[in-house]
């Protein structure tokens, strides 16, 4: 089996887009750190009890290095409406997240200090429980500390299917 026949199989798969969101350590304390974030569509439930999640991270990216010093990290699960949101932060190569925060809706959560995207379906605060290294990936999990489902939070999800973002219509 070659890598393209696997991609290929895999990409039938759909799966829902998150932002997964951290606060780097700042220079200074008392400071504010960099936001920092990544577009995923491998995340998953874990465990009920406790509250598990799990996140797939490119070995050696950003935000596996980033997590590997910080503990605390959140999850906002996209809308349809939020493509532009997860297009930007799957870039390779892009600016600068700071400037890519600068122009997106959100709010710091109150538990891990990292991005919150405003108008998303849900939110998730976490702190890294385990990291289980899987080939050229570093499963992620979390434990759950927060999870809200603002009011305002309406509409489809993002998805991601052969290749390509898509809504559920």
């Amino acid at each position: 089996m070659s890598n393209d026949e696997f991609r290929a199989a895999l990409a039938r798969l759909a799966a829902g887009v998150v932002l997964v969101t951290a606060e780097e350590p700042a220079a200074d304390e008392g400071e504010r750190g960099e936001e920092a974030g990544m577009t995923a569509t491998a995340f998953l439930s874990v465990s009920l009890d406790p509250p598990l999640v799990l996140v797939s991270l490119r070995n050696d990216s950003r935000m596996d290095d980033l997590l590997a010093e910080q503990p605390l990290w959140a999850v906002s699960v996209l809308t349809a409406g939020q493509r532009q949101i997860a297009s930007r932060f799957s870039m390779k190569g892009r600016i600068s997240d700071r400037l890519l925060f600068a122009d997106v809706p959100h709010v710091r959560g109150e538990v891990s200090g990292a991005p919150l995207v405003s108008g998303a379906l849900a939110t998730l605060e976490c702190r890294t429980e385990q990291r289980i290294l899987a080939g050229d990936h570093t499963l992620v999990i979390g434990r759950v500390l927060t999870a809200t489902v603002p009011t305002a939070a309406d509409g489809e999800p993002l998805l991601y299917f052969k290749g390509n973002y898509r809504t559920l219509g």
